[in-house]
Formats: C-alpha cells, structure tokens, sequence
C-alpha cells in the first residue's frame, strides 16, 4: 500500500524581519521516509505542486508536513507543520481526503510565530500506481536529511552495468528522484495491521515472514480473504506475465511503454567509464543484462563475489516500470570484511538503439552503510560511424552518492566510493573487451558530439546596456542633470563676493556645498556604470575561439554553476570564470544577477608542448573596473589523478575557499584532453629533453611504462623517462625507487612486504639542495627538494620535515650514480618550470654530446618477493647471543667483515620500526681480493626475533655497484639463527638468498648460478671467520 502526497501550495506564511519575503519549501514524513520539494525564492505564497509516494508500514503513523525556510548560512527555519492521521485518510470516501487547506501550526508550544500560514495538500491511499501517478510522484527516501539548494542536489539518474560493487544505487526517474528501502519493522498484531495486510499486496514470501494477525471473527476473516485475494490479483498477473515473456520480449513492452523519453542525464559524481565498442547497441545490453547471459557471473568471479543471486526482470504497474535485483557477498579485503549487497536495477529508457539502466546499490554492513547509498547509471546509445557500416556502440557509467542521513564521514565515504568504482571498471573494462573490440579514442567522435550540444545564451549590447543602466541612480543622475542645465539658463549670473574672482564661482553656504557634494558624487557613479559597461561589453569571453598548433589540446566546455556566494547587497553575484593551464588563460563571459549562472561555453587552449599537469580555475564577481575583484571561489583540476580521462567528460567541480564551502558552490564541467601527435609524442619528447639535458635517453618498452601507471594510478598518456635506486630519509633511511616523468617525480618501494609510495608535481617544486657527502650519508651527496608552500600534501607522509614557512622538504640520499641522477632531476625540473629563454640558455650551457644508458634500463619496477633459495647451513659452536654480535656494528662485526674483504665498512644504529622489528642501513666497498672489479654495497637490514624467543631471523635487501650487470638485480638474504635444543651452547645456521631483476638481462639464469655459488662460498667465510675470533674470545 502507499500513501501519495500531493504538496500543492501555502498561503499566507509569516513574513522576515528583513525584506518580508521567505524561501520556503515543503518536507513530508511518514516514519522514516523524508520528501522534500524545491525552494521557491522570494515569496510568501509558493506553489509546489510536487507529488511524493511513502510506502505505509503502519496505519498507526501520521504525516508530518512541515514548511521551512532556506538559510544558506544557518539551520532552516520551520515555519509551520500539520500532521494528518493515515487512520483518517483509511476511513475517508475512496481512502482520499481530496484536496484540502490545513493551517499551519507552530513546532512548539513556546514559538513566537503564531500565524503560521496554510498549506493545500492532496492525501490518498493507493493499492497500485496509475500511469499519471506513475509519471509524477517521486519516491521518498528513509532517514533523508534535508537537502537545500546549498547542498547537492539529485539529478536525473539511473545505473551501472549490473557490476557487483562495494557500495550503494537507487531508482530515480528523470527528475529530481530519492529512492528509498521499503521500511520493513515489524509491528505488534492489532486491528490497523489487519487491515493494513488486507490492502497490502506483498508476494508471498514476504507475507510468510511477518508475524502472523490474531484472528477476530469469521465475518472479518472472511472479508479479510476476499479483499486481499482481490488486491494482489493484478500485482500477481503482472509478475506471471513478466515470468513467461522473454528478454526482448519485455524490453519492447517496457519501451512502448516510454516512447519518445529522453536519455537521462550523467549523474553528478562524474563520469568513470565512457567507452565506444565495436558491436551494436542492442547485443551490448544483451550481454551485460540478458538473464541469459554469463558475464555477470564471469565478473563475479574475477572480483571474488559468492552468493550471487540474480532475480528474473519483471514488469511492473501495467509496463510502466522494468526492474530485477541482484544480491550477493562482496569477497573481503585488506579494510573492509566480505559484506552482503543488494542492487535494485530499473530499466529507464530501451527502444532497440538507447538503453539506459539505473542501480540503486545498498551495503549496509560496511561502515556508515546506512547513511549513504552509490546510484550507478549505465547509458548505451549508438557510437560513430565505422568503416563498412560496421556498428558500434557507446557505452557511458556515471554515479553518485546520495546521502540519507547527515554524516561527518561524507567527503571519505564519497572518496572511497569513487575508488572503489574506478577499480571495478577497469576490471569490467578488462572482461568486456574479450567480447567486444574496443575503439581509440581517435576513432571516434564522442567528444565533438557533446560539444555541438553545448550553445551559449548570447545578449545583446541593448540588453547588456539596460542590465546596468536600467536602474533608478541613472534616471536620478539625468533628472539631476536636466534640473541644473535649466537653473543655469534661467539664473543670471551672481555677485562677485568673497573669495570669488571672474572664472570661480564658490558655493555661498552650507547647502549648496552638500547639493555640490551630492552631484560629484551622482557623476562619479554614472562613470563607473558607463566604464562598467565598456569593460563588460569588452570581456565577451573567450568562447568559439578555436585552437591554433599541434600538440596537447586541452578543451573546456563551462555548462553552469550552483549555489554560488552572494556578495552584493541584493543578494546576487555577476560570476565570471577564469581557467588558467600551462600560463595560458581563458575566460568566460559575466552572467548578471544570479547564483545559478548558465554558461554553456566552450574553451579551447592553443596547443601546448608539454602536457599539462593542472588547470587552475577561479571564480570572480564582476563589480567594474576600479573596485578590487572578489572571489567567490577556487579549485584546481589535476590531470594525473585522473587514469581515465574521460572522468571528465562530465564531471561538477566543488569550488574552495571561504564563501564557496559555505555554500557549497559547483561547476559543471566537460573537460576534454587530447594528443594531435599521436604515438610520437613520446619520441617528440624525449628528443626535446635529450637538447635540454645534452644526453641521450632511451626510450622505455611499453611493458615498463605500463607498470610504471600502475604503480601510482597515472593516466595511459604519462610515461617513464628514469628510474634511480636511491634512499628516502624520513625518521630512518628506506630504501626504494625514484621515478622521473615529464609530469611527476615520484618515490616507491616495497620492503619486506610494507609499500610506501607518493609523488609531485615538477610544478610543485621550488629549490633543489645539494648536500655534501657526510658519514650519515654513506659517503654520497644528498639531495633536497623543497616544495612550494601548500603543494604536494599527498606526498606530506614522505616528507623529512615540514618548515616554519609551510613547505614540505623530501631528502633523498645513497644514488648508485649520483651525477647521471642528480643531472637528470635538474634538467627536468628547469625544463618544466623555465621560461623559453631560460630553456634556451639552459641548452646552450649543457650541451654535451656524450651518451649515456638510462640507469635502471628496462626495469620492470614492481618489486615483488624473491623466490629464495638455501644456499648455507652451519651448527656452530656458541649460541645464538654470540652469533648475534656479527649484526650489531661493535667492534667483532667491523674486524670480521674487513678480514674477508669488505673496505670502509659502516653501519648505522638499530632503528625501531615497528614492534619488535628494529632496522638499519649497511655501506662497504669490495676489496680486489674478493671481486677482480671491486664494486660497493648498499643494503638495508631488518631484524626480529622468532615467536619462541631463542631465535632470530634477519632480513637483507642489498644493492650491488660497479660490478657487471650489477644495476640489473636486488639481493634478497635470509639469516634464521636459531639454538639448538638438542646440544647446550651451540646453534644452526640456515640462509636463503633470493634475486628480483629489475631489468632484462641476457643469460639470467646462468646470472644467478654465479650468485648463489658465490654467495655461498662468501657467507662460509664470513661464519668461519666469526668463529675463529669469537672463540678465543671466550
């Protein structure tokens, strides 16, 4: 059963203290179920005319209806309520109370408002949905905190491709919707649920799940079965239809049902899939939601879901409505145990060339599971042509996070949501391309079609002239000026008095030096609108102006804004938008009078060189030419956060600052990034840097640039220029990886199993240090890198230090070629932070011929755990404590190691890391003795006893230098030094060594033969050598 609620309007509703207008809005409740409709401006009789649907759970409950005030700054005003009884409405003629006036009553006894107003409402109870009530009402959501117009609003929805995710979807319809889950408490056996159940058409197994009614008498036992068995008649024929008609038996009925219906919009949380494939529309939909098809089930599998459960489609209220729900058990991870879904799916458009699928997506086990819900929305429509008149398809996944209670945790729930999405859509990218071919960007028009949509309103200079002109200081201005000319040609002229003298006349009293003031004053304000007028006339925007050159064409399309900032004493703002990338600007044209400006203009930047790394955008409020500009917000679009750039496409923008987060300002954006140069950009590049830094640099395979993308979530355009093997100093020295692109500079590793990873912007970047080399430093000069103050706090977990000024500061030390990195890092941070000139200069000044190899090669990046081999076992006769002294970097150790080869041999302190897991850093030089090349050493050493505390296992990653293809592999070694139980004072030896390539090498496998032959035979002298100086010890 449910209960529509036609909030039509009120009347008479109490006035502001203010300027004696309100911006009201109306908000129903029926137990845990919340509508709201739209605010009406400036009145104090606002008509609505909004239609809502509650799903009745008791008869028990009352409608609460209450009228509030928006305040964009402050909790909204009520200015009035009524509750009406359902038991009324049950008891009413045809279970309608018609439509109706009800005075407005005050929230509280203690109010000072006590004429709060009337408000007309339309209540009825209805067993099914006509097809108007279908077409109008809109769906109540449980526990919905109420959403002004600073708060962000649904928009027209619908679903994701049925792709089991960690969150939540609803069923909207084209307008503002709110979905919400049916309010399922149960309730005590009383006379209104009795005849709740008699009106309620529920299947059968949800019938058989409440509690059973207490039975009153034959009479109304028997009148209880007949209306029931008369209610459920027409639900039940629609769900035997719907079991009997095939898929495309019922997407023709649903869509006969909707012809002429437009797609629905992109949802605002943005675009995370937009891919054209090479197959019709209809065989896309077939495969992704046919009951008959396997994806789904593929899908769950790559993804680790169980309990998959997939309900057949059904039609609902007589074709109107075509929906299926799908449950399953999310597979665990790393934060989040395995929890139980449920998707809600609702076809809202399919005529055989357009579908359009809308899920409603609910988990409520996982944390604040019942505050939010995701909405996924799933567009197909017909792709551009290819040759041969082969078909293709465009298939479009946007979403959204709606909110049904208030919570502190929104802005990381909405991030985890959005993480979570990005990464089933590569998988389900992934799976669908097995079916289907997809198509290059380059292939496609996707792009150009959403651009010619896009058409600027434009006004005219008549129009522009009486917006500022047409006011009462300009008609108060002509009539002052009319008014003096007469005085000037009726008055004869004064006596010469005073001060006075031929050619100045002063004022002779006090009134005529205010009326004097008075009219300098009118004259200064008619110049400031006549240059007003000039500058906006001037500053059209940038809008149509095409693009010029081959490279990086980056476009723009500025659709609107929301819930901007008032800065005017009206009220309003005239907001005009500024977007700046690579030192180029475009600006848009001045919308007057409004915080819900429409742009719909187009930007186009002159193509760039380097592909750009950010696009900074600001929001002024025009105010003339002499008054300083006020902002009314600011925000920045990072390009490399984004790994699929058509995230973008579609995509609204919340402005920061003060004024803007208050009001939680928007922009709706449609960004798109293209190549002119196709795959040569890469080559066109390297070749620019290779004049810059005045040495040649390798290109690097695809594999490695690939993984270099995944590493740190980059787009498919970034790719890798070097990678060095270096240390981070932070409380204690760790090991890894520095990665340079054209774009980025960024760090990472993966020590026994604890991955640390982060990088910035070249951009961000405001001095590079030198250091001298120290001891600390193992003998190698360091390097600082300075940010500029606020950037880079991504990266703040990798930072040594923040200073007194606000700059985060990152050392790297112990390069295993410190000038190629240090030269590398120099020439690339200039390159991108110079002016041409000084790029020019910088040429000039370095341009070397010699070349050189790229450092780390073909490196395939991620550092994975080493298969480990044994390669020494040893019972020795001492315990464990004794052995130990070989890692503690007294005396013993630094004698030991120097007898068998190791020259300037230094260790730093054991440093804690993490409980019972100390850490230390480890430098020497090979003797010529030990290798015919010599070579040095870096490595770092982890050490932690065993669970039974007798033992204890230590843990090497060592990093080889100057010796043959020693930049190719890491080291990993494995001590367990253990007592032995069965004989006092003696203990076991057990090593394992292990190697990761870090790039492709020739005979690898003869490589590590040599190794472990060697290792062997190094690690037996090092224990007999130990041994030998530790017994006479004793």
């Amino acid at each position: 059963m449910r209960l529509v609620v036609r909030v039509i309007e009120a009347r008479g509703l109490p006035p502001t203290d203010a300027d004696g207008t309100r911006d009201p809005y109306a908000k129903a409740q029926l137990g845990k179920q919340r509508a709201k409709t739209k605010v009406v401006r400036k009145t104090l009789c606002p008509a609505w005319d909004e239609e809502f649907a509650f799903r009745v759970g008791d008869l028990r409950d009352n409608l609460l209806v209450s009228v509030l005030h928006e305040d964009r700054y402050f909790a909204d005003d009520v200015l009035g309520q009524v509750k009406v009884p359902l038991t009324a409405v049950l008891d009413a003629d045809n279970r309608t109370l018609g439509m109706q006036w009800y005075q407005l009553q005050p929230k509280s006894k203690k109010s000072k408002l006590k004429d709060c107003g009337e408000i007309r409402l339309s209540v009825s109870l209805a067993q099914n949905y006509s097809e108007e009530t279908t077409a109008l009402a809109h769906w109540a959501s449980d526990d919905l905190a109420s959403n002004s117009d600073k708060s962000t609003e649904l928009v027209k929805g619908s679903s994701l491709p049925n792709i089991p995710i960690e969150v939540s979807t609803a069923v909207p319809e084209i307008d503002e919707i709110e979905v919400t889950n049916e309010d399922k408490s149960s309730v005590a056996p009383s006379f209104v649920n009795r005849l709740y159940q008699m009106f309620n058409s529920k299947p059968k197994d949800a019938e058989a799940s409440a509690p059973p009614p207490s039975k009153l008498n034959d009479t109304s036992d028997i009148t209880e079965e007949t209306l029931s068995t008369s209610s459920e008649a027409p639900e039940k024929q629609d769900h035997d239809a719907s079991a009997t008609m095939t898929f495309d038996e019922l997407l023709k009925a649903f869509g006969s049902q909707h012809e002429g219906k437009e797609m629905p919009e992109n949802l605002s949380g943005g675009v995370v899939l937009d891919q054209v494939y090479a197959v019709a529309p209809s065989d896309l939909n077939t495969l992704l939601f046919s009951p008959s098809s396997d994806f789904l089930q593929l899908f769950a599998g790559i993804q680790g879901t169980t309990g998959l459960e997939v309900q057949h489609w059904r039609l609902e209220n007589d074709g109107e409505i075509l929906r299926r729900v799908v449950s399953y058990t999310k597979a665990p991870t790393k934060l989040v145990k395995s929890v139980k879904a449920t998707e809600d799916m609702t076809y809202l458009k399919a005529d055989g060339e357009m579908f359009a699928v809308f899920a409603d997506v609910s988990t409520p086990e996982v944390p604040f599971g019942n505050t939010f819900r995701v909405e996924v929305l799933t567009c197909i429509m017909p792709g551009p042509e290819l040759p041969d008149d082969e078909k293709s398809s465009r298939l479009v996944v946007s979403w959204r996070v709606n909110f049904v209670q208030s919570t502190m945790m929104k802005s990381m729930i909405e991030n985890g949501a959005k993480q979570g999405l990005k990464d089933n859509c590569v998988q389900f990218s992934e799976l669908l391309a097995k079916y289907f071919r997809p198509l290059d960007a380059k292939d496609t028009t996707a792009s150009n079609e959403v651009l010619s949509s896009v058409q600027p309103e434009q006004e005219s200079d008549w129009k522009l002239a009486f917006r500022i002109f047409g006011n009462f200081t300009l008609l108060a201005s002509v009539f002052a000026f009319v008014y003096v000319s007469a005085h000037i040609i009726l008055a004869s002229p004064s006596i010469i008095q005073g001060l006075e003298f031929p050619g100045l006349d002063l004022p002779d009293s006090a009134g005529e030096v205010v009326v004097c003031g008075v009219l300098v004053l009118q004259g200064q304000r008619v110049l400031n609108m006549i240059a007003q007028f000039i500058q906006a006339k001037r500053q059209r925007g940038d809008h149509g102006v095409k693009a010029q050159g081959d490279g990086w064409l980056l476009t723009v399309a500025l659709m609107e804004g929301t819930n901007l900032a008032a800065t005017k004493s009206s009220g309003y703002s005239d907001p005009y938008v500024v977007f700046t990338c690579n030192g180029k600007t475009k600006t848009s044209s001045i919308k007057f009078h409004t915080l819900e400006p429409q742009w719909n203009e187009i930007f186009e930047f002159d193509a760039m060189e380097d592909p750009p790394s950010v696009m900074e955008i600001h929001v002024y409020d025009f105010d003339g030419p002499f008054d300083e500009v006020a902002s009314l917000g600011h925000a920045e679009v990072n390009f490399l956060k984004y790994n699929n750039i058509s995230e973008l496409a579609d995509i609204w923008i919340p402005l920061k600052g003060k004024l803007a987060q208050a009001c939680q300002s928007k922009l709706h954006l449609r960004i798109f990034l293209n190549n002119t140069r196709g795959t040569e950009v890469v080559k066109n590049y390297l070749d620019k840097m290779e004049k810059e830094v005045g040495k040649k640099i390798a290109m690097r395979s695809p594999h490695t640039n690939l993984a270099f993308q995944k590493i740190f979530s980059l787009p498919p355009d970034e790719f890798l220029i070097n990678d060095f093997t270096c240390h981070l100093k932070r409380k204690m020295l760790t090991q890894g990886r520095l990665f340079l692109s054209p774009r980025i500079f960024g760090f990472y590793t993966n020590l026994f199993g604890h991955k640390t990873k982060f990088f910035f912007l070249w951009e961000d970047i405001e001095d590079i240090l030198l250091v001298p080399a120290t001891l600390s430093s193992m003998g190698s000069p360091s390097l600082v890198i300075i940010l500029r103050k606020g950037r880079g706090m991504d990266a703040k977990h990798g930072a040594k230090q923040l200073d007194s000024q606000g700059r985060l500061k990152f050392h790297f030390q112990s390069f295993v070629s410190f000038n190629v990195a240090h030269k590398t890092i120099m020439a690339l941070w200039k390159a991108r932070s110079l002016t041409p000139e000084q790029k020019v200069q910088l040429v000039e000044e370095e341009s070397e011929t010699e070349d050189f190899q790229n450092e780390e090669g073909e490196s395939f990046l991620g550092i994975e755990d080493a298969k480990m081999s044994g390669v020494f076992s040893s019972t020795k006769p001492f315990d464990v404590s004794t052995l130990m002294g070989i890692f503690e970097g007294g005396p013993l150790e630094c004698q030991v190691m120097e007898k068998v080869g190791c020259m300037d041999y230094s260790v730093t302190a054991w440093e804690p890391v993490r409980a019972d897991i100390y850490q230390r850093q480890v430098h020497y030089k090979f003797d010529k003795k030990s290798t015919r090349h010599g070579g040095e050493v870096m490595s770092t050493q982890q050490k932690s006893p065993l669970p039974n505390k007798n033992c204890w296992l230590v843990e090497e990653v060592m990093t080889l230098e100057g010796i043959p293809v020693g930049e190719c592999f890491n080291l990993h070694i494995r001590y367990q030094l253990e007592n032995n139980a069965s004989k006092q004072k003696t203990c076991t030896i057990q090593v394992s060594i292990g190697i990761v390539w870090l790039k492709s090498c020739k005979n690898q496998k003869k490589i590590t033969q040599d190794i472990e032959t060697s290792a062997s035979s190094r690690l037996k002298k090092i224990f007999s050598q130990l041994e030998k100086e530790s017994i006479p010890a004793k």
